[in-house]
């Protein structure tokens, strides 16, 4: 009898601890947050100025993990610059003609419906299909974007598969720098803050200067948070295209995979080197793998893993 009471007593801590971690879904007026158990993991907002945006995101240690400009403004340590930089998105600079990267211009990407938004406790998944309309209001091109949040250990994670398909006759990628997946790291972190920020690649590469415009299978941008270590890395994974993807990664906190801007990267005269034709119809995915962890992680063997996912 002592031994069931005792049992019966602990059943609230116990049930506390295994619900603690239970990653859910809750719609909101703008999207959908990710909670795990009581507290915020990340934001999905359909739509932020011109696009789809996942914002915030907080690390396995309670720290926001993206710069909050531009959808914050006035706080301590702000860096006020490039305000297309918003948190994690997707986007192109340059699809037939039309900017889809500054979100100054006309061009758009919007959100049209959420395919499955569904969490099993350990997995909150969210499919959405969103319209690329250009400057003159027609549709270029569409996409259908799984976004997928976990969690592991000391490591939350988001897998992030997107599908562009062609509705034009023919969609072209222009190579340009400008793009694509891309995260803006919190002001602390970015290198150019001389705080302790640091980028590194698979290959052992330090700095931007040794990782911008390189193909590599991962990237990871860490530093020290309020006293802990913390960071982001992005990893590519095998079936994407144009595997292992170029960098579009900065000193002042942009972090971004670009399997487009071949020409700049390589700096060759073939303006043309990375262009991406689509015939209508036809279609391109793009996979990647982010991890926020405490900034002693082993990237290396995190992307083995994922690199054998199918």
């Amino acid at each position: 009898m002592y031994y069931r009471i005792a049992f019966l007593a602990l059943m609230p801590f116990l049930a506390a601890g295994i619900f603690a971690h239970e990653l859910m879904l809750k719609q909101t007026d703008t999207g959908y947050d990710v909670l795990v158990g009581d507290d915020i993991f990340a934001g999905y907002l359909t739509n932020y100025e011109i696009s789809p945006i996942i914002y915030p995101i907080i690390g396995p240690s309670g720290k926001r993990m993206t710069r909050d400009y531009p959808m914050k403004e006035g706080y301590e340590g702000i860096q006020a610059d490039h305000p297309h930089h918003r948190s994690l998105w997707f986007t192109h600079g340059e699809v037939n003609g039309n900017n889809f990267w500054f979100w100054s211009d006309n061009s758009k990407t919007v959100h049209k419906r959420f395919v499955k938004a569904e969490s099993d406790a350990k997995t909150a998944t969210l499919v959405a299909e969103n319209d690329w309309v250009g400057d003159d209001g027609k549709l270029v091109c569409r996409d259908v974007r799984t976004v997928r949040f976990s969690t592991e250990k000391d490591v939350r994670i988001i897998d992030f598969d997107i599908t562009i398909t062609a509705e034009q006759e023919k969609v072209v990628f222009t190579d340009t720098k400008e793009g694509s997946f891309a995260v803006r790291v919190p002001e602390v972190i970015a290198e150019d803050t001389k705080k302790g920020g640091q980028i590194a690649n698979a290959e052992g590469k330090i700095g931007e200067s040794d990782v911008w415009g390189k193909r590599s299978p991962w990237v990871n941008y860490y530093g020290t948070i309020d006293g802990e270590k913390a960071g982001i890395a992005i990893l590519n994974h095998p079936t994407s295209f144009r595997y292992p993807t170029y960098w579009h990664v900065r000193g002042y906190g942009l972090f971004a995979a670009n399997p487009f801007g071949v020409h700049e990267f390589e700096n060759l005269e073939d303006t043309r080197a990375g262009e991406l034709v689509l015939p209508k119809g036809e279609s391109i995915t793009l996979r990647y793998r982010l991890l926020f962890h405490k900034g002693e992680s082993n990237i290396a063997d995190a992307f083995k893993e994922y690199a054998e996912k199918p």
